[in-house]
């Protein structure tokens, strides 16, 4: 079908180091510009992002660092970017809260004029998500065939569920499942841990996901300025990290499994072999400091200075002649208790 535009329709998409706004940094760009008279125009960048990409983005999008090391940085086509988006409207999946603001983000860091007023921003992704509500009732309605009676009681909403479930293994017992690797597989099968396996795609920590685990079955973070991140390596040179997320805003459960990673974290590092641990932690000679000025070499302290202090050489201490213990008398003894007595 034809679209009705009253002026160019700029369709796009961005694969990029990660999902932070503030920290990643766009690797590609493509864009579709649909004219008002239904002809094309398609433009696509591939840029350095200058920073390294992490290894599991890279098994998604398939941009490693050898492919961009040669390439120019974003800087270097941000304004042709931006004059090729002249006077367009903005449309894309998730684009609203990921695609434009990562643009907008690269374009500010450029010092590259884009002004968004007056333009509109048509997310798929929101459509989609609307049309097809992804709640209970419409589970119920779409794989059973029937409406939910008493929604949002407890018991209706269980056995709904229920029933979801059971269509869910039918419909689906001979599906293949392409995951975002190219992984072919049919997951949703009469057997609870297929299930299970299926289910936590994410494999939250935590549950809410601020920690995952990787491919290797090792807790990362999954949020902040160590996104990507053994959980283990960032105590290992922050172990501050730690104690910031225990005094802060995030679940009880998300501390708790914090703390037991910490726990074997600092037990491991306790019993690691001497070899693998750090320089200091070995009994390294630590850097010897010396006291002022004592320990300098006696020439270095004179320096054909006369002796303090008929020649008035300031820089050498003056040590006050020792002289002999007196003995203890009354008087010393009535100023100790006057010194020390109460109120």
């Amino acid at each position: 079908m034809k679209l009705n535009l009253k002026r160019p329709l700029a369709f796009f998409d961005l694969e990029t180091t990660g999902t932070n706004l503030a920290t990643d940094r766009i690797i590609e760009i493509a864009v579709i510009k649909l004219l008002p008279d239904g002809t094309e125009q398609t433009k696509r960048w591939v840029v350095n992002p200058g920073m390294p990409i992490p290894l599991e983005t890279s098994l998604i999008h398939g941009f490693y660092d050898e492919d961009v090391k040669e390439l120019q940085p974003f800087s270097a086509i941000g304004a042709e970017v931006a004059e090729f988006l002249t006077d367009c409207d903005l449309a894309g999946y998730n684009s609203n809260k990921f695609d434009i603001p990562m643009l907008m983000e690269e374009f500010l860091r450029a010092d590259i004029a884009f002004d968004l007023s007056g333009r509109h921003f048509v997310d798929v992704q929101n459509i989609f998500h609307q049309m097809e509500q992804r709640t209970l009732k419409a589970a119920y309605q779409f794989y059973c065939q029937k409406d939910i009676e008493n929604a949002h009681s407890a018991e209706a909403d269980t056995r709904a569920t229920m029933e979801v479930l059971f269509a869910q293994v039918e419909k689906y017992k001979d599906t293949e499942f392409i995951d975002k690797k190219g992984n072919r597989t049919i997951p949703v099968q009469n057997e609870v841990a297929a299930l299970h396996e299926f289910t936590n795609m994410q494999r939250a920590v935590d549950f809410v996901g601020r920690m995952v685990y990787n491919d290797a079955g090792e807790e990362v973070f999954n949020f902040g300025k160590h996104k990507g991140k053994r959980v283990e390596d960032v105590f290992d040179v922050e172990p501050s990290y730690f104690a910031w997320i225990m005094n802060g805003d995030f679940s009880l459960y998300t501390k708790q499994k914090a703390k037991e990673i910490y726990q074997r974290w600092n037990q491991n590092k306790a019993t690691r072999p001497a070899a693998n641990k750090p320089a200091t932690e070995q009994g390294a000679p630590k850097k010897q400091s010396f006291p002022k000025p004592f320990n300098k070499p006696q020439q270095q302290q004179q320096r054909n200075k006369p002796p303090h202090p008929q020649g008035g050489n300031q820089h050498k201490p003056y040590r006050k002649p020792e002289e002999p213990a007196q003995p203890v008398n009354d008087d010393m003894l009535q100023l100790l208790a006057n010194k020390f007595k109460k109120g």
